[in-house]
């Protein structure tokens, strides 16, 4: 029998400004696009170069972070604070409410459902960590060349930040990208898949009943149980073909 090893998570404070966010369960790959993707997506930051400093400190295992300008402290942690669901533990800041505040999805780009299929399958077979451990999430971009890039944590959320950060800090147009994720859609996947712009998500998993609604409302193409030769339209934007014969 083979065993494959076991997946990493670490306790890692985030430290903006000198005030210490929270703490987030993570794999140590590529925090940095971690960070630019997860102050971004939480809306810490509108822009890269609002970051002048990240100092991830390998022996405390903290990532300290300052920005070109101050932020509310107060008025951050008087909000809400929403945990999300799954392994790899986080928390964000936006509600419902909130993300229905961000602005609506336009693009007229289209795919072939047959083309998601064949993508989704070559993300799994490129997805490092997992086929290592067989326990982490990933979450991955596809270009207009085809071309893919691939991010994974122990936490499906965790992995869509990283990526989002990978877009940030190469100034990746989000309407020329798919989004791909081994997750559950979940409210508050969809808000962060929302607030950078993206108009096709597709999963392996299903999405959430409040994730399909919020995708309604702002435009957003989702597709699930993209397996095999299988998969689920929970929106209709007309973004995706669906060209698989029955």
């Amino acid at each position: 029998m083979n065993h494959k090893g076991s997946p990493d998570e670490y306790p890692i404070p985030l430290v903006l400004n000198g005030y210490e966010i929270a703490v987030f369960q993570l794999t140590k790959a590529d925090l940095e696009d971690w960070t630019y993707g997860y102050l971004f997506s939480e809306g810490f930051i509108q822009d890269p170069d609002e970051i002048k400093t990240i100092r991830i400190n390998e022996e405390t295992g903290s990532i300290h972070v300052t920005l070109r300008t101050n932020f509310d402290a107060e008025q951050l942690f008087s909000k809400k604070k929403h945990y999300t669901a799954g392994c790899g533990r986080g928390v964000t800041f936006f509600s419902m409410t909130d993300v229905k505040n961000f602005q609506k999805i336009s693009s007229g780009k289209t795919y072939q459902l047959s083309y998601l299929l064949k993508k989704r399958s070559e993300f799994a077979q490129n997805s490092t960590l997992y086929l290592e451990t067989g326990g982490m999430h990933g979450a991955c971009i596809i270009d207009e060349k085809g071309n893919m890039t691939i991010r994974e944590d122990i936490g499906r959320h965790n992995a869509v930040d990283k990526i989002i950060g990978y877009c940030l800090r190469n100034r990746l147009h989000p309407k020329r990208l798919i989004l791909l994720t081994t997750g559950r859609v979940s409210y508050e996947m969809l808000s962060k898949a929302a607030k950078f712009g993206f108009a096709v998500i597709g999963s392996r998993t299903a999405a959430t009943r409040q994730a399909i609604q919020l995708a309604k409302f702002l435009h957003i193409e989702v597709i699930g149980y993209l397996r095999g030769k299988m998969a689920m339209i929970y929106t209709s934007e007309g973004r995706v073909q669906n060209d698989i014969q029955e």
